[in-house]
């Protein structure tokens, strides 16, 4: 088995931005690039509330998450303070423009992870009576 898996090129993930990259069990991989073209690669799934990163702002070497502006970084998955928690990360490897990840990671690492479930609302508002409100 190759040790590293081709995900894609370079220029197929934005400057400032992010990529998915689905596996066959657990939750994607987001891989981000920032305008110095350093490619890092996180669970995409933000530590306070499991919001999407791959749909966060990348500045630095840094993403917000989309849901809460929550900071993580992409070197590490750690949220900055004073917010606490950390989303996995994964090895990377940039080769002559390609994009690799590792295989044994991509399949094993953090496959249990679980973007939370958001349900109905289950408050009911009596309607108001007309002329009222």
């Amino acid at each position: 088995m190759n040790e590293w898996t081709p995900i894609c090129q370079l220029d197929d993930i934005p400057v400032l931005g992010a990529r998915r990259v689905s596996r066959t069990q657990g939750l994607d991989v987001a891989l981000f690039r920032n305008d110095q073209d350093e490619v890092f690669a996180l669970l995409d799934r933000c530590p306070h509330k499991g919001g999407p990163l791959s749909q966060g702002m990348v500045f630095g070497t840094s993403v917000a998450c989309p849901l809460h502006n929550w900071t993580i970084g992409l070197c590490t998955g750690h949220a900055a303070a004073p917010d606490e928690g950390s989303t996995p990360s994964f090895s990377i490897k940039l080769d002559n423009g390609q994009v690799f990840l590792k295989t044994t990671e991509l399949a094993s690492h953090a496959i249990d992870q679980t973007r939370p479930v958001a349900g109905p609302a289950r408050r009911t508002l009596s309607p108001l009576p007309l002329g009222e409100g």
